[in-house]
């Protein structure tokens, strides 16, 4: 084995001494971390140091990274102790990184660092944390049976968003990694799972899918298929297959309308970088309030959110609608000339920020007629008032990211602060034009 295998194997080691939280109690826990951080102090060379030293480590003879790994685990127990964060995540999240990384170095012995590597990870971490979580439960008398899709359900997120940090930060990045993962299924722990086991498997099985697909058509980078993985998961789970239907018709149309006459774009200066690959910062800048919307939905069908659900149904469609009416309008128009600036109504070169073409601002609003059209036809509540509303609601969500970007891009916001501010404005004006004309009954 290669030394990063061997380190990757100590560190899995370090995670399944998480068990003495539910074994022994906190006081145990606490005095194993302090027992590992003095050790980690003393320990400034030899072979366990060679063991576990990451290559920063050696600089200054001191291992580092098991002080970073043992703080972020001892962060999370102390939200355990003082927030009542279930152990079994506390348990779930180490094991799922501390494994997650030997199966993904195990992997690189054999395979290039890549999509294959991340799936490495993914499957390894998923599998780590399902093992964690079911340990814990077996040790605190919890019944098995019955937190098994909510198991299956945080394994499989905590490991799509360890993966998908791990691509964009640092790979040594363990403590962000863990208390990122350990919040967020903190957070989904509170929340009903009301599908499945293998509904969950079957709506894992099929974002993947559909992801790997847009990563082979090079219309998402890694990170960008983790991440709409990711968002796909949780859309499926918390809201349904009608809710997925909708957000992946933004990926798969906006990812399209991405490559349409590509080669005219790139001699323009206006195509999308990396092949028109779009990344984390570009799914999230389109799809986080979309995926805010999917979370209050479920914290309000729990009871958590003393308001409508439905409502939430519309704010996601609306921020949908906006995000596919901005991809569509943006990537038709910059192929035609004579644009006009949105605040001025001066020509400006192809390209600029702001700047509207007639072909470009009807396919805007035919992409937020398709969302439209979509939430019509899967979801009773919308009815035809709703999906006239939720259109509307998309259009205006274009119309605002191209007073941002004639206004602010550059300047005070870059082009995923526009597009959230774009999404957040169409999501917003959904959700109040429902109200106001009692849609909702």
């Amino acid at each position: 084995m290669t030394a990063p295998v061997w380190r990757a194997g100590a560190f899995a080691v370090l995670s399944t001494l998480s068990l003495v939280l539910p074994l022994f109690g906190p006081e145990s826990a606490l005095l194993l971390a302090s027992v590992l951080i003095l050790g980690a102090l003393i320990v400034t060379d030899g072979r366990l140091f060679d063991l576990l030293a990451y290559p920063d480590d050696y600089e200054d003879g001191r291992l580092y990274g098991v002080i970073a790994f043992v703080f972020g685990a001892g962060i999370l127990g102390f939200f355990t102790t003082a927030f009542s964060m279930p152990v079994s995540v506390l348990v779930g999240t180490i094991f799922l990184v501390g494994y997650g990384n030997l199966a993904e170095r195990l992997a690189r012995r054999r395979l290039d660092h890549g999509v294959r590597s991340v799936a490495a990870f993914c499957v390894g971490g998923a599998v780590a944390g399902v093992v964690g979580q079911i340990a814990t439960l077996s040790i605190i008398d919890n019944s098995l049976e019955s937190a098994l899709p909510a198991v299956l359900f945080l394994a499989a997120s905590g490991a799509l968003l360890a993966a998908l940090l791990r691509d964009v930060l640092l790979l040594y990045d363990d403590p962000v990694i863990m208390l990122s993962v350990g919040l967020l299924l903190w957070l989904l722990a509170e929340l009903e799972t009301t599908i499945g086991p293998v509904e969950i498997l079957a709506a894992l099985a099929v974002t993947i899918a559909l992801g790997y697909v847009s990563y082979a058509l090079e219309t998402a980078s890694i990170a960008g298929m983790l991440t709409g993985v990711l968002l796909g998961l949780l859309t499926i789970v918390l809201g349904g297959y009608g809710w997925f239907v909708v957000l992946i018709s933004f990926f798969a149309i906006g990812g399209l309308s991405t490559k349409f006459r590509y080669d005219e774009k790139e001699t323009r200066g206006v195509a999308e970088e990396n092949d028109g690959a779009r990344g984390s910062g570009n799914v999230l800048g389109n799809a986080a309030v979309g995926l805010v919307a999917v979370l209050a939905y479920a914290a309000s069908s729990a009871g958590m959110i003393p308001r409508e659900p439905e409502l939430f149904l519309f704010a996601f469609a609306g921020s949908v609608a906006a995000a596919m009416s901005d991809t569509l309008s943006s990537e038709v128009g910059s192929v035609f000339d004579k644009p006009l600036l949105i605040t001025t109504l001066e020509p400006v070169d192809p390209g600029t920020d702001g700047g509207l073409t007639w072909q470009g601002t009807v396919a805007g609003f035919g992409g937020a007629t398709i969302v439209a059209i979509l939430s019509y036809a899967f979801f009773a509540e919308v009815g035809l008032a709703g999906a006239a509303i939720i259109a509307t609601a998309g259009f205006v969500g274009m119309i605002v990211d191209s007073i941002l970007g004639a206004t602010l891009e550059g300047s005070s916001l870059g082009n995923q602060g526009v597009n959230f501010l774009a999404t957040l404005s169409g999501a917003i004006l959904c959700a109040l034009l429902v109200l106001s004309l009692a849609i909702l009954g």
